[in-house]
């Protein structure tokens, strides 16, 4: 039998008819016939292998779009130019996470069956299969070129991929008034070059600090590229858009963000917020994939995004801004946190320009909290049942307590008094003597009954309460006492204190409305008796203790902190406060005394009122 040679295009008709015909019991068979259609059939099959034994056109094509191997890909096709030009688009639309197969032929066609994950996680999955045909050309077979073939839509223009947001969600106050809505802001782009002098008087008076300096100074520092003058809201960059955009060398991108429908208000609650909200614009996105055509575009593919809801949260505005304003005649760094004990609703974050430098210290802060924190010291005491209200101690101006010289403010020297006055005075010398004669643990466990050095997972809200560690020795025992040492509270953490003697028990603190935070560890319960005990200590602080210049705040219980740190000649000032179902926890860095966060308390709480 001579070797078998391919037909050639036009060939076939010819052949079949040329072919014999023979009966076998009855049936009549073109033997002929089968045979040069076998043939072809034969080798279009093995062209379905697919990518993993590419030897076939089909399968050698779909390895090639697997491998990103464009060059190869449209080298497979009988126009490698056009084929090359609609890949690398493609490619450049919807990424490379694809997966061709060839999933059957038949004589001059094969079907290709792709799956693409879509966007930067690929969890946004396309899956489709095309119909496409070999022919062939010279001594090879080649892939018709149709851009069909490798995704439907291709042939009317590129594809693009993008996700598909719902309509943006609020984030809404306690009230239920807009606290933070997506908006269009404006960035200013300044390119090297640029008239900076007609750049800075128009933006600079809603920037102070920004000048002709500054700007070139920021220019030269991005050596040679644009940089971000400023980005203003709609209201702000309407008066002078016309103006900037004749400018030389200025350009305007607009684009949305989530910000505060009062630019004036500021927290870094705010940020956790933020995230939540974005979290669920991000779960809830549909996508598509686009087709560009010469006139409009439409979706080729995609999945519409889900609905979300607006997040409703417990902040107060009104109080919110009443501990801004209480901040801001503070130079130093400056917090305050406000809590509603019977919910455990957190009311009001605030910080002054200058932590806001810092961070976020109102909630995650660490810090001695000083005397505040002797209300975890009496509630020690009190529990192991060595004292009551009143029991006369000794309140020495200075006692030396295992190796440690504790003074009082000033040395002051009350002699022999109850355990309220002292309590009331912040007598350092009465309640470092308490402390040295507790259990190793009981600092702590007191301190876990309040909340502090508990943390909590808290949708919307990033938190640090304090640590409080076991004090090992008599010596750690002192410096615990008094707030000092190994000992540290942020204000969110101080605030929960006050939180906690204010409802009897720790509240687990929320703020978005109907999810409240979960604590890491177990916590025992504080017992009424002692909760009333000391906040009877705390209201003798206002109305004859260190705190008397807020007594004209009614019913107010508070107790104010003076924590060393560094050397004696630093300190941080502090003041806790329950009035009716508020709580609060004022710090100011580097005070010198509580005084500056008393009179900020003071601010605060007259404004509410």
């Amino acid at each position: 039998m001579p070797p078998y040679s391919p037909p050639r295009h036009g060939e076939w008709a010819e052949r079949a008819a040329s072919s014999s015909t023979d009966t076998v019991g009855g049936v009549r068979t073109h033997r002929k016939l089968l045979v040069l259609f076998a043939a072809p059939t034969l080798a279009l099959t093995g062209c379905s292998s697919g990518p993993d034994q590419p030897d076939t056109v089909a399968g050698q094509f779909a390895d090639a779009l697997n491998r990103d191997d464009i060059a190869a890909a449209a080298a497979l096709t009988d126009d490698p130019a056009k084929a090359s030009q609609a890949l690398q688009g493609l490619y450049d639309g919807l990424g490379k996470e694809v997966t061709f197969d060839v999933r059957s032929a038949d004589k001059n066609s094969f079907t290709l069956a792709a799956t693409w994950k879509l966007g930067s996680d690929g969890k946004n999955e396309w899956t489709y299969a095309t119909t496409g045909s070999a022919n062939e050309t010279g001594d090879s077979w080649k892939v018709t070129w149709d851009p069909a073939v490798v995704a439907p839509g291709l042939e009317t223009g590129p594809l693009t991929y993008a996700p598909v947001y719902p309509r943006p969600a609020r984030i809404l106050d306690a009230a239920g008034g807009e606290l933070m809505t997506q908006q269009v802001v404006t960035l200013v782009n300044v390119a090297p070059g640029a008239d900076t002098a007609a750049v800075a008087g128009l933006i600079g008076p809603l920037a102070p600090g920004l000048t002709t300096e500054s700007l070139q100074s920021d220019l030269a520092a991005a050596q040679g590229k644009s940089i971000t003058a400023i980005t203003l809201r709609d209201a702000d960059i309407a008066p002078v858009q016309g103006a900037l955009e004749a400018t030389r060398g200025v350009s305007l991108a607009p684009q949305t963000r989530l910000l505060t429908t009062d630019k004036t208000l500021a927290s870094p609650a705010l940020s956790g917020l933020s995230d939540m909200w974005q979290r669920s614009v991000d779960e809830s996105a549909g996508w598509a994939v686009q087709v560009q055509g010469q006139d409009d575009s439409k979706r080729s593919a995609g999945q519409d995004p889900r609905p979300t809801s607006d997040i409703a949260t417990t902040l107060d505005i009104d109080l919110q801004h009443a501990a801004e304003d209480a901040l801001a005649p503070i130079a130093q760094p400056a917090a305050i946190v406000a809590l509603r004990p019977s919910t455990g609703d957190v009311l009001a974050v605030a910080q002054n320009n200058a932590a806001d430098a810092q961070g976020s210290i109102a909630l995650t802060g660490l810090y001695p909290p000083g005397s505040t924190f002797k209300t975890v010291t009496v509630s020690a005491a009190l529990q192991a049942g060595e004292v009551a209200p009143d029991t006369v101690l000794p309140c020495p101006g200075v006692a030396d307590i295992e190796g440690r010289r504790i003074p009082n403010d000033d040395n002051f020297d009350l002699g022999q008094v109850p355990l309220h006055t002292a309590f009331a005075r912040s007598c350092n010398t009465t309640m470092a003597g308490l402390a040295v004669k507790l259990p190793v643990d009981a600092l702590t466990k007191a301190a876990t009954q309040l909340g502090l050095g508990v943390d909590y997972v808290t949708p919307g809200l990033t938190t640090v309460t304090g640590k409080v560690p076991p004090a090992g020795t008599p010596a750690q025992r002192v410096e615990s006492g008094i707030g000092q040492g190994q000992v540290t509270a942020s204000p969110f953490g101080m605030a929960l204190v006050a939180a906690s003697l204010a409802h009897g028990s720790v509240p687990s603190p929320a703020i978005v409305k109907g999810q409240p935070g979960v604590a890491d560890a177990a916590q025992d319960a504080l017992p009424p008796t002692t909760a009333d005990q000391v906040k009877s200590m705390m209201r003798e602080t206002i109305t004859g203790g260190t705190a008397t210049s807020l007594r004209d705040i009614p019913g107010l219980l508070g107790k104010t902190g003076t924590a060393e740190y560094i050397d004696d000649t630093h300190a941080h000032g502090w003041f806790v406060g329950i009035a009716g179902d508020l709580a609060l926890a004022v710090f100011v860095s580097d005070a010198g005394s509580s005084g500056p966060a008393v009179e900020a308390a003071g601010r605060m709480l007259r404004t509410r009122r």
